[in-house]
Parts: structure tokens; C-alpha cells; sequence
């Protein structure tokens, strides 16, 4: 008697471990079998560094997946939809280029009523700062963002912002009335220089064509620039990064498991790494 239940005993095990082994075998072949996928992301060219560290990572473990990437200015992507490109992810740096794409905006935010957010799926993903970045030893001396008004004032100094058509220059604009300070006086006396975008900007602090640039921290902190100061929230408004699927999107299954990666702690970890930037948890969801 006892050796029929050892026997039925083993058997038992063995056919449990036979499904598990099944399971195990039918999983890993659903995963080597999943239908090929390619998403398009549109990301404003602050996030190219930390975006394209995830989407990495996210490739590891979804093998099916090519993720494709179009960094620019937040203004230059808003366009580029708005004409038909195609595309299943949108990250912009600012909620005004969201804002003018999404049908459930304020009129005044999208007075052309354009509707290309997927309703539902538009979050908060990121908090930014926007930094006063000077080149290698700064030459110019400068300490602070009331340092560069006085500097500036003086014309003994030479600045780089965003044109005003991108967020990192729209920020700028609201930093520097402010501070008081005419832009456009300042352009005609030739004390400050443009960039298309906030990598542009990055690009002319790095190589000391200019005295100093106004940029976000987290470009600051990739190109390894000194941050001398940091716009409150009074100087320019919060840097919010909002995040959507676009509704030409021909993946949105897809689209909405990168994204659920994107607020998972895998993803959170490569901001821990950074620590400048601020990743905003789903309580943030719109």
C-alpha cells in the first residue's frame, strides 16, 4: 500500500512538472512568436540621452519591438504630427505643443481644434528644471541668473536660449521678463544667440562660443556643463513633460505597454541614476 502512493506520489510530481515545463515552453515560444511591432516615438530632444537608455532597455525585454525615435523641438514634432507623420507616441517638453493637439484642451490652448490625442491616455511623465549653464571654467564669472541680468546689462556677456517657438525658449522668455530684462533689446545689442532647439543651445555652451546658455538640467547634466543656477518655480513655471498616444497610432496596444514601462521602477531607476530630472508617478495621470 505505502509503495502505490509513493509511486502515485511520484507520478503526481512528474505531471506537475511536466505542465510547469509546458507552460514554461508555451510562454517562452509566445514570446520568441510575437508579432513583430515598430513604435514610433516622438520625444522632445531633452529627453534623447534618458529615451534612448529605455527604449533600450524595453527592447530587452520586449525582442519583438523596434522602437524608433524622432527627437526635436517639442514645436517641430507638434508640426510634424499635426501634418500627418506617422507616429504612435508623443513626449513633449511642455503641455503648450500637447495641449495644441488635444481636442479636450481649453479653446483657447487649441484654437484650431485639433484632435490627435488618444483620449484617456495623456499623463504628466516628467518634471524638468531649467538651468543656467556656463562653459568649462566659466570665463565670464557668472554665478546666478541676477549675476547674468547685471552682466547682460553691462553687454560684457553673450547668451544662448531657444528660439521662442520651442519650450526651453518659452521658458526662457518668462525667465528673463522676470528678471526685467527686454529680449529683444538684448538682440539688437547682439548679447544673446539662438538655438533652434534645446540641444543647439547645449551645443554653443559646450564649445564656449557663448559666455553662458539657458538649458534644462538634464542637458546640462548629459553634456556634463557647470549649472550656476536653477529658474524657480515664480521665474518661469513648472517644466512639465506631458506624454500621450496619438490617435493615427497604429499600435496603440503597444504604445500603452511602453508607456506602462515608462512609470514602472525599471524605468525609474535610470532617472535615479541621473537624479535631475523628477519622473511623475500615476497619481499624475490626466
Amino acid at each position: 500500500m505505502k509503495s502505490m502512493l509513493y509511486l502515485s506520489g511520484v507520478i503526481l510530481a512528474a505531471v506537475v512538472l511536466f505542465a510547469a515545463a509546458a507552460v514554461s515552453v508555451s510562454a517562452q515560444e509566445a514570446k520568441d512568436d510575437a508579432e513583430p511591432v515598430e513604435l514610433i516615438v516622438f520625444g522632445a530632444a531633452s529627453m534623447t540621452e534618458t529615451l534612448s537608455e529605455l527604449g533600450e532597455r524595453y527592447t530587452e525585454l520586449h525582442p519583438n519591438v523596434k522602437i524608433v525615435f524622432n527627437f526635436d523641438s517639442s514645436g517641430t514634432l507638434k508640426t510634424q504630427i499635426q501634418e500627418g507623420a506617422d507616429v504612435d507616441i508623443f513626449i513633449s517638453a511642455g503641455q503648450k505643443q500637447m495641449n495644441q493637439l488635444d481636442i479636450s484642451a481649453a479653446k483657447d490652448a487649441n484654437p484650431d481644434k485639433l484632435d490627435f490625442v488618444l483620449e484617456g491616455s495623456r499623463f504628466d511623465f516628467l518634471e524638468n528644471k531649467v538651468a543656467l549653464a556656463v562653459p568649462e571654467g566659466n570665463p565670464a564669472g557668472i554665478s546666478s541668473y541676477d549675476d547674468l541680468k547685471a552682466k547682460l546689462e553691462a553687454g560684457k556677456v553673450l547668451l544662448a536660449i531657444g528660439n521662442s517657438d520651442v519650450p526651453v525658449g518659452q521658458y526662457t522668455q518668462k525667465i528673463l521678463s522676470f528678471l526685467g530684462l527686454d529680449e529683444e533689446a538684448l538682440a539688437k545689442a547682439g548679447s544673446v544667440t539662438y538655438g533652434s532647439n534645446v540641444k543647439e543651445v547645449t551645443t554653443q555652451v559646450s564649445e564656449g562660443t557663448v559666455d553662458a546658455g539657458i538649458i534644462y538640467q538634464t542637458d546640462a547634466y548629459s553634456a556634463k556643463l557647470t549649472v550656476v543656477d536653477t529658474a524657480t518655480k515664480e521665474m518661469c513655471g513648472q517644466v512639465i513633460y506631458p506624454a500621450a498616444i496619438m490617435k493615427p497610432s497604429k499600435n496603440v496596444k503597444a504604445a500603452e505597454v511602453f508607456l506602462e514601462f515608462l512609470r514602472s521602477d525599471e524605468a525609474g531607476k535610470v532617472f535615479e541614476a541621473d537624479r535631475k530630472s523628477t519622473r511623475l508617478n500615476s497619481s499624475h495621470l490626466r
